[in-house]
């Protein structure tokens, strides 16, 4: 892989054209597998032409190959071994920094990379096609803390978390769910009370915080949590919690989950626990905004996280029924198995087309503005990923059904998709929102 100089900062860009060289080559991690499930085709189903929809720029399409060579040669060979034993793997998500991703939306001023929202699909999509729970740790470190703060935070705040955000020695989350208030956001129930000193004590619970744990006992070490600071259903501000503060603890990790096994999930308590009032993020009851507009970019970023699913599942049965042997011919050439693999690549591929497209209009990640087809790219893509997933299974049969070929890790983690970061019927109820509130579609883009 490509190592950042101590010291400098450099763009994706830079580390994938070889500007900057390091001298470890790539470990040869990869475990021998038979042909039909080598991962050395994550790329098949991909356009790889510069200045299309999916690599808009030369830089793009550079980051895309840099971090699909990382996802195929790093990523893709521990994640068995890390889902079965629900373990992170901080040491890869390291390197994650070492390549400038960490901070793929933050200026270089702070440490990032300075790139977009397609930069982001780009990252995201590749590194879930090889391991969607690692992405998920990613995704949750890199978007719903570091791009918030970067957004949300003032200048004194950026310089303190930033820095250690994009190259990874921080990790980072950000707590928004709670025991009993989910989908139904501005029901948290978690209180800040600023005491006469003028800090803020925070008191309640978030559940389901990922990297909320990084070992069985071990919190990460900031997070952005979302808490009630007045009698308005609205009046929710946002706050830097850090770990060592006084009053914040592990309450759980949680473990045995269906899928994305490899990324720590966490509850998260809070027992009058003392923050500091430089580390109150934007204004008071202003948490809703910035929200909102994480909101947006979580949602681009999950669907593109069901693409990397879609994408594989399909090579995955390209592969195997070119290989695989039925009444004596390949089982490809049977209308069953042609339909599973046909509809799956054309349902990725719209969904690619829908998600890329949105991507480009988010061009100014700081604002709010793009919730029908935030919403709406997700609403498609997490559906379309358990779809393909699932045909997957069907086309491998037994084989299917074991870890050894991927398809069953894949299709335990795409379900998530379809919960986290706003259930289906969220999405839906949102669209319909906003779609009634036009009275032509065309102002909807059409």
């Amino acid at each position: 892989y490509q190592r950042r100089v101590r010291g400098l900062r450099h763009s994706p860009l830079m580390l994938a054209r070889g500007v900057i060289n390091c001298s470890r080559p790539l470990l040869a991690l990869r475990r021998a597998k038979p042909k039909s499930f080598a991962p050395i085709t994550l790329s098949r189903c991909f356009s790889d032409q510069r200045g299309d929809i999916f690599n808009p720029t030369e830089e793009h399409a550079a980051l895309r190959e840099m971090v699909r060579n990382f996802a195929e040669n790093e990523v893709d060979p521990q994640a068995l071994e890390h889902d079965k034993e629900e373990k992170f793997n901080i040491e890869l998500f390291r390197k994650l920094g070492e390549l400038g991703l960490h901070g793929i939306t933050v200026d270089p001023e702070y440490g990032g990379s300075g790139m977009d929202a397609t930069a982001a699909v780009i990252v995201h999509e590749e590194l879930a096609a090889a391991d969607p729970g690692f992405c998920l740790a990613y995704l949750a470190h890199s978007m719903l803390f570091t791009n918030n703060v970067y957004h949300n935070g003032n200048e004194e705040q950026k310089h303190r978390f930033l820095p250690g955000a994009c190259e990874g020695s921080l990790i980072g989350g950000m707590g928004m769910s709670e025991p009993g208030a989910g989908t139904d956001v501005l029901g948290l129930s978690t209180k800040a009370v600023q005491n006469q000193g003028g800090d803020w004590v925070l008191n309640g619970s978030k559940m389901w915080i990922t990297n909320g744990a990084i070992t069985d006992t071990e919190l990460g070490d900031a997070f952005l949590i979302y808490a009630r600071t007045g009698e308005a259903r609205s009046d929710i501000t946002m706050f830097l919690v850090e770990k060592g503060m006084p009053g914040f603890a592990l309450g759980q990790r949680i473990k045995d989950k269906c899928g994305m096994r490899a990324s720590g999930t966490a509850e998260l308590v809070f027992a009058d626990c003392a923050v500091p009032a430089a580390n109150m993020v934007g204004e008071l009851n202003g948490g809703i905004i910035a929200m909102m507009r994480n909101l947006e970019l979580e949602r681009l970023v999950l669907a593109a996280m069901s693409l990397g699913i879609a994408k594989r599942c399909c090579n995955v049965m390209v592969n195997y029924s070119q290989d695989r042997k039925a009444f004596g011919k390949p089982i490809g050439s049977f209308g069953q198995i042609q339909r599973h693999i046909a509809d799956s690549y054309a349902e990725y591929r719209a969904g690619a087309a829908y998600t890329y497209q949105t991507a480009a209009a988010m061009n100014d990640l700081g604002s709010a503005g793009n919730r029908i087809d935030s919403d709406g790219v997700k609403l498609y893509c997490s559906v379309m990923g358990t779809n393909v997933a699932n045909r997957a299974m069907q086309v491998l049969g037994g084989y299917g059904y074991v870890g050894e070929y991927q398809v069953e890790r894949l299709w335990r983690d795409a379900k998530l998709l379809e919960i986290g970061g706003g259930t289906l019927e969220a999405h839906q109820k949102n669209m319909t929102i906003d779609l009634s509130k036009m009275d032509d579609l065309s102002r909807a883009g059409l």
